[in-house]
């Protein structure tokens, strides 16, 4: 990438990257438009290539600009505080929601990525995620206190099952957007989905709720 696109204005910057981001969310690494892509920008298609050598050097920085700001504006700003942790897998759904708000395009691509192929993404981009999973398993796992748990119940084999649970609807999740447009899903629905299975899991496994 050309160092010339980090000299532009913030603001050109961001409006270039969630153009772009749009794009690919929408149609696929193959399928997207730079035309698209510079007319949602509002610029020239010679000065895309100018900042970015082709569409795939854009993808690869795309995909790592997401990347990292998943990381310092969602991962690291989870409240290690709240030890509960239900409430904490309640608090980190309630900070996706809105950073999803916030920014619907970095969100949109990312959900695309996740569900792809990823044949299209060079190593280095594929270890920096798979490290980026294992940081969200050790955060939510940190400092939880295991006594809110029932005094019958093996905290380790709960972890497991709530474990399990969880990666059965996110598996299903990611089907139904593997077989849908990303641009066409109303997201908001799955959220209270799943805060009404934590409520469920909350009256299984904890003290006093069953």
């Amino acid at each position: 990438m050309n160092e010339k696109f980090f000299s532009l204005p913030e603001e050109k910057q961001i409006r270039i990257i969630n153009a772009c981001m749009k794009e690919f969310s929408e149609n696929g690494f193959k399928q997207a438009s730079t035309n698209r892509m510079v007319e949602t920008a509002g610029i020239g298609k010679g000065m895309l290539f100018y900042y970015f050598v082709n569409k795939k050097t854009l993808y690869h920085y795309l995909l790592d600009y997401g990347l990292n700001r998943l990381e310092v504006e969602f991962l690291d700003q989870v409240d290690l505080s709240e030890t509960g942790f239900i409430e904490r897998l309640s608090s980190i759904a309630k900070k996706k929601w809105m950073l999803f708000q916030k920014y619907p395009d970095l969100f949109s691509f990312l959900a695309a990525f996740i569900v792809s192929d990823q044949t299209e993404v060079p190593d280095s981009t594929l270890e920096k995620y798979k490290a980026l999973q294992q940081k969200g398993q050790d955060i939510l796992y940190s400092n939880i206190d295991r006594s809110l748990f029932r005094q019958d119940v093996d905290v380790d084999k709960v972890f497991k099952l709530i474990q399990w649970t969880l990666d059965g609807y996110r598996q299903e999740f990611e089907w139904k957007l593997k077989h849908q447009a990303i641009k066409s899903v109303d997201f908001e629905p799955y959220w209270q989905e799943f805060y009404e299975y934590l409520s469920i899991l909350k009256h299984v496994y904890y003290k006093g709720e069953s």
